[in-house]
């Protein structure tokens, strides 16, 4: 199965080698098109933080048409199954112990009272194969960029009530300084996702300010913090769009910071997902501002932090129904 050290090394190399791949075309793994995010269908959630990166990365170098990814026991307990020799993609997910201490009470002689030590967070692993690597299972079909996704996009946002402001200044950013997110207006956009997934980068800034996430990256990240936290918008960026059914925009000013980004995983291969946990920590955040929090946690243990519903279409429903009436059979 393979360490969580493993998973950050292989997860980090094919992030780097994608990025590199795709900078002539400002094109990131995860807004490629063809790469979906990645979902359990036999549980209906969302995969999180720096597993999306595994699974996406995964799924671009072995050209999966299909973001849908489970467990060996998860596929056959809904009638698919994994081909012979069909090779998992290893995730992690974090075990959180908090250890029992009794000490002595001062206030009662001979008493004793019970007290719980800091959290301990251990990383495990697991291993989950794409909706390709199976037979009994269709893949349900991706609708994105509906009028009915655009109108949910338009109302997450104004829910979330940031200081919103749009301007003829040719570019998009967020002044943490007067906590204002600045737009372009909306028809200087090629089309509506365009404006929402801009629009989904700046509030990923906005959920830093010391007020919300009070997010700072000096210390750990020095020089590159800048650069690290326009790479952290940019993952929950996308985190969102996938959320709202809004089809990701690649950012060509990004150009500046790919060299930043590359010394930042070379050095560290721990650092992608400590980043992807930042950028879905700002996803969840403005979930929860906008309504849209969930708290359960995925059948596979999950990674015991609030998860976002992968909305079933007409193609996953029967597939969850058959999942329900096995467990209730059980």
């Amino acid at each position: 199965m393979g360490t969580a050290a493993a998973v950050f090394e292989t997860t980090t190399a094919a992030i780097v080698t994608q990025i590199e791949n795709g900078a002539g075309q400002w094109r990131m793994p995860w807004s490629t098109v063809g790469v979906e995010f990645p979902v359990n269908p036999t549980t209906g959630k969302r995969y999180r933080g720096g597993n999306v990166l595994t699974l996406m990365a995964t799924g671009l170098d072995a050209g999966y048409g299909s973001g849908e990814w489970a467990t060996y026991k998860q596929w056959a307990a809904v009638g698919a199954q994994v081909r012979k020799g069909a090779r998992g993609t290893a995730c992690v997910w974090w075990n959180v112990n908090t250890p029992a201490i009794t000490v002595d009470d001062d206030k009662q002689p001979g008493g004793t009272v019970d007290l719980h030590g800091r959290p301990r967070f251990v990383a495990r692993t697991f291993v989950v194969f794409n909706a390709a690597q199976v037979d009994g299972h269709e893949p349900a079909l991706i609708v994105r960029d509906t009028v009915e996704q655009i109108d949910t996009a338009e109302q997450f946002f104004a829910t979330v009530g940031a200081n919103v402001e749009h301007r003829n200044e040719g570019r998009a950013y967020y002044s943490p300084a007067r906590d204002l997110i600045v737009l372009p207006p909306r028809d200087t956009f090629t089309d509506a996702p365009a404006y929402y997934a801009t629009a989904a980068h700046e509030h990923g800034h906005w959920t830093g300010h010391a007020e919300r996430l009070a997010r700072d990256l000096t210390g750990r990240y020095n020089e590159n913090a800048y650069a690290v936290e326009e790479l952290i918008a940019e993952l929950s960026a996308a985190f969102k769009c996938a959320v709202l059914g809004i089809s990701p925009t690649s950012r060509p000013d990004h150009a500046q910071y790919l060299a930043h980004w590359l010394d930042v995983l070379r050095a560290d291969p721990k650092a992608l997902h400590a980043i992807a946990g930042k950028a879905q920590a700002a996803t969840d955040h403005l979930a929860r501002l906008a309504g849209l929090n969930d708290t359960d946690s995925d059948d596979r243990r999950g990674e015991r932090l609030p998860a976002m519903v992968y909305a079933p279409t007409p193609c996953t429903a029967p597939l969850l129904a058959r999942r329900n009436l096995a467990r209730s059979a059980a």
